[in-house]
């Protein structure tokens, strides 16, 4: 009989065995160590980095084990550490194998404005990333139907109000269509603006 512990995980509950929670204790410790050493970014963006991490591996528990009550093994809570990774790109240990690509597995893009690379308010960035165009050539679109009447400006305006900005190193992710792995919510953790 093992020893099982009731953990909560971005707001969601799990059980673990006790091997699978120190596992799991020990990946989120060296995580949060790594990103300090490799990120140079302060604390409070550290700590979104940790909390989406958090909820990444949520989200991946919860698609094994569903909310039926069964318990986190070790195997899973391996197999989702090696999924996510380091935040720099690194293997956790020798015996861990090698640290998935970063770009092997594409996601499907969400369209977000991009509140980094805004002039106005990250729309016209924000269509760029999600069609694949230069911003330049979504600017200049968006000029000539500000200029051509009435419209280019209530397009503006509806988009400005209905996409949502990426503020998370997540929503970033999400909306260059990364998978959300450790290394790159990492890589988002030094643009995040508070």
């Amino acid at each position: 009989m093992k020893k099982v512990f009731n953990i909560s995980l971005a707001n969601r509950s799990f059980t673990l065995e006790e091997d699978a929670y120190n596992r799991l204790s020990e990946y989120l410790e060296h995580f949060r160590t790594r990103l300090a050493a490799s990120s140079g970014v302060p604390y409070t963006q550290n700590a979104e980095v940790m909390e989406d991490l958090e909820s990444r591996i949520a989200e991946l528990f919860a698609q094994e084990v569903g909310t039926g009550g069964r318990v986190v093994k070790l195997e899973l809570v391996e197999r989702v550490t090696r999924q996510l990774g380091m935040p720099d790109g690194a293997p956790e240990s020798p015996e861990a194998g090698p640290a998935p690509a970063a770009g092997s597995a594409t996601e499907r893009k969400k369209i977000y404005r991009d509140y980094d690379n805004r002039r106005i308010a990250g729309v016209c960035a924000g269509l760029a990333i999600y069609l694949d165009i230069d911003v330049v050539l979504t600017r200049v679109l968006m000029l000539v139907a500000l200029v051509a009447g009435l419209a280019g400006f209530w397009i503006y305006v509806i988009c400005w109000i209905a996409i949502p900005k990426a503020l998370t190193p997540t929503q970033k992710c999400e909306m260059y269509g990364l998978p959300v792995t450790a290394e790159n919510l990492a890589k988002f953790a030094q643009s995040t603006n508070k």
